[in-house]
């Protein structure tokens, strides 16, 4: 995989208010992106368990309709040899802003994956998240929605004034220059910091989310993918 080149940016912050949200530690992370296909419940799993391993009581909020991390949640609940879990519910449209204040006094960290789409999932997201992680993958067609992301974080602001949105690359490719051009398209979003960090198209995503495994837990491991997840959860600060 090469490395691509992202510097991490927010457009429209100055010096002290950008630090102050990249200081703002994750305990209600959304992920979610208006465009489907980006990858994103299997970057919540993972970031899920990565964060159990860490020792975090965590809860997964699956608030898209495809219902897929509760699907996954359930295909985990019948494997072996899982000591530690996290837990599973399903929320939609206000019922995710309503619920908060109740689910953040149970559990250190609480994952949001929002579906594919603009929603009222996705907006009542944004009102209560500390941060929003956005993945693209490295095409046209998925950056064609930037500005509408950012529109919308800059909206959730005016309720959640904190809130840190982070775009990062996902399914990225092995080589050429296509994720290069969308690192940088990614710097150009206002509002949003691009994280310096990226997510490969590799094959132990997909098998290991289909057999309810993180690719921290299925075996044999992938190390790339492996530390492609943990790197992506030093970036958030989760």
């Amino acid at each position: 995989m090469e490395r691509v080149s992202v510097h991490s940016s927010i457009s429209t912050l100055h010096g002290n208010e950008a630090d102050e949200r990249r200081s703002v530690v994750a305990v209600i992370l959304a992920v979610g992106n208006i465009k489907g296909g980006v990858g994103k419940t299997t970057l919540a799993v993972n970031v899920a368990v990565a964060l159990m391993q860490q020792g975090r009581d965590v809860l997964l909020i699956d608030g898209d309709e495809q219902a897929s991390a509760a699907t996954f949640a359930r295909v985990r609940a019948d494997r072996p040899g899982l000591k530690n879990n996290f837990t599973t519910i399903q929320l939609h449209g206000a019922a995710i802003r309503q619920q908060m204040l109740h689910l953040t006094r149970k559990y250190d960290r609480i994952i949001i994956d929002v579906a594919g789409r603009d929603t009222g999932s996705l907006r009542a997201a944004l009102t209560v998240a500390d941060v929003i992680l956005i993945p693209f993958q490295p095409r046209s067609v998925d950056l064609w929605t930037a500005s509408q992301m950012s529109a919308l974080v800059i909206e959730g602001r005016h309720v959640n004034e904190k809130l840190r949105a982070c775009a990062m690359l996902n399914l990225a490719d092995p080589q050429g220059s296509d994720n290069n051009v969308a690192g940088e398209a990614l710097t150009m979003m206002v509002g949003v910091e691009a994280l310096p960090v990226m997510v490969g198209r590799r094959k132990a995503f997909p098998n290991a989310f289909s057999e309810g495994y993180s690719v921290l837990e299925q075996k044999p491991k992938d190390p790339k993918a492996v530390q492609e997840i943990r790197r992506v959860v030093e970036a958030l600060g989760a």
